[in-house]
């Protein structure tokens, strides 16, 4: 099947979940761990119907540090089995499922004052117990080279904002950095339709039962029933609205956005310990859209909200951290936009359980079965083991052999293959092999490659490829899902008027 996804399909697909049709699996959720779970069972031949409140990534997938990581906190933690998970999850995303949205990306560790020689060295050896990880992964150090000591010239090549007085050098390694997480809850979406699995969005669950779900189609209004032999929620943070078989306690991680200007344009990650905390840092990550995001706190959250905000003690402390190893001080001034977004921490005991710190939570995935129905619940886990999640879900529904780890995504290719489409590198990077049909929508209107507005990171045929094959229906999925516009206010404004045009256009 096509996997383009845009109004009309969505209408058919309604219309056929409407009227009658059964599926094998229901899936409740369109971040990244309902659209994984969906591929995967497609991908094993069952029928998928996906029914997501909002649109696709609307929630904490599109919040994320935007990272693809070895799971090196893990180790510090002592979890080895998950830091293992996350690399083997790593290889497969950088090597095969999406080497277009996953690269390689640099990483330095000051070695000034607050980082003393014993914990240089300790630090350096924990680098180097994620090499071996990496390469019992197989990842090829010619991709994520090996861990290693830098002179301060060489950092402040990579790094130009470090604060020179008292820099003895870096600690330099490397780990995956994603161009887009929404971009990625898209692209593993349209492969699920690819593969035949139908996907709603602004389809609300109401209701859950042992043979499918009551909808609402928030478009019409319209009620409905999805009839399903098994159904799946992936609903995350708002999974305790359906279901009480799963206890969370949602974690806030909040993002700051400078410009990357403002911190010399560069080429690497800053990561600054967090004092008294073991294995934590505040990081500064070059974003290739032009900013630089700072984060990640990691605070108790009250329960599930649309678009949760950084408080300004979290800003505060962001800023502050990051700059104690900066040459020059970042203030709130120097702010150009700002994220947060929800962890669905899964707790021992009942719902509501509200002790202790959720950076002591897991990060391990959870998956349970309601008693009430059947359904299977699943939260927890990280975007970097989105894959190895929905394969432990759908080993539960079937035996089936999963073949996601060597499934490609839309657009997806070897790097040499990659290198050589033949459009702008922004538009590979973002599109991969599918590049050169975003560009061929600009045929006899050239203005849709330009900007659409200067110093905006997006053009109009971005836009009108995202509602022609990506399920784009308001100029709010435009702004702040496809082009990711909306972490930036003025660039937002700008989408949105952009967007009216080409939504009426498709």
């Amino acid at each position: 099947m096509s996997a383009s996804l845009n109004a009309a399909r969505r209408a058919a697909d309604v219309e056929a979940l409407a009227g009658g049709d059964v599926v094998d699996v229901a899936v409740v959720g369109g971040g990244i761990t309902g659209v994984g779970v969906a591929l995967d069972a497609a991908s094993r031949g069952l029928s998928v119907a996906l029914l997501e409140r909002r649109d696709l990534a609307h929630g904490t997938s599109r919040w994320s540090s935007k990272l693809v990581h070895g799971g090196l906190r893990y180790l510090a933690h002592g979890d080895v089995a998950l830091a293992w998970e996350c690399a083997v999850e790593r290889a497969a995303l950088i090597r095969t499922i999406a080497p277009h949205l996953v690269r390689p990306l640099a990483y330095v560790i000051p070695l000034d004052a607050a980082v003393g020689r014993g914990t240089a060295a300790t630090t350096l050896a924990g680098l180097w117990a994620g090499d071996t990880l990496r390469g019992a992964a197989r990842t090829s150090r010619r991709v994520l080279p090996r861990a290693r000591r830098v002179s301060a010239l060489e950092a402040r090549r990579l790094a130009p904002a470090l604060r020179e007085s008292g820099l003895r050098g870096a600690l330099l390694s490397w780990d995956g950095q994603l161009e887009d997480d929404a971009r990625l809850v898209v692209a593993v979406a349209r492969t699920a339709a690819a593969h035949g699995a139908r996907v709603v969005t602004y389809a609300e669950v109401t209701g859950v039962h042992d043979d499918g779900v009551e909808a609402v189609d928030t478009l019409t209004g319209a009620a409905f029933t999805v009839r399903a032999r098994r159904v799946v929620l992936a609903a995350g943070v708002w999974t305790g609205g359906l279901t009480g078989a799963v206890a969370l306690r949602p974690s806030r991680g909040s993002h700051v956005l400078v410009r990357a200007e403002r911190l010399g344009n560069p080429r690497a990650t800053v990561n600054v310990p967090v004092p008294g905390e073991r294995g934590r840092w505040v990081f500064a990550v070059p974003r290739p859209d032009g900013l630089v995001a700072i984060g990640l706190t990691d605070v108790p959250a009250p329960g599930p909200v649309d678009d949760p905000e950084p408080d300004p003690a979290e800003e505060a402390d962001l800023l502050a951290r990051a700059s104690a190893a900066l040459e020059v001080p970042l203030t709130a001034a120097d702010v150009a936009g700002r994220y947060a977004g929800l962890r669905p921490l899964a707790v021992a005991g009942t719902a509501g359980d509200s002790g202790g710190a959720t950076g002591d939570l897991s990060r391990r995935h959870v998956i349970e079965a309601d008693p009430d129905t059947g359904a299977l619940v699943v939260v927890g886990g990280k975007l970097t083991t989105y894959r190895r999640m929905a394969q432990d879900v759908v080993d539960r529904l079937t035996d089936r052999p999963c073949r996601t780890q060597r499934l490609p995504l839309v657009g997806a290719a070897p790097r040499a293959s990659l290198r050589a489409v033949a459009a702008p590198d922004r538009l590979v990077r973002r599109y991969g092999t599918e590049a050169p049909a975003v560009v061929a929508l600009a045929d006899g209107r050239p203005a849709l490659l330009e900007p659409v507005a200067e110093g905006v990171p997006a053009c109009g045929a971005e836009l009108l490829w995202a509602v022609r094959h990506e399920l784009a229906l308001t100029p709010e999925d435009l702004a702040d899902r496809r082009t990711r516009a909306g972490l930036v206010p003025e660039w937002r404004d700008a989408v949105l008027a952009a967007a009216a045009p080409e939504l009426a256009r498709a």
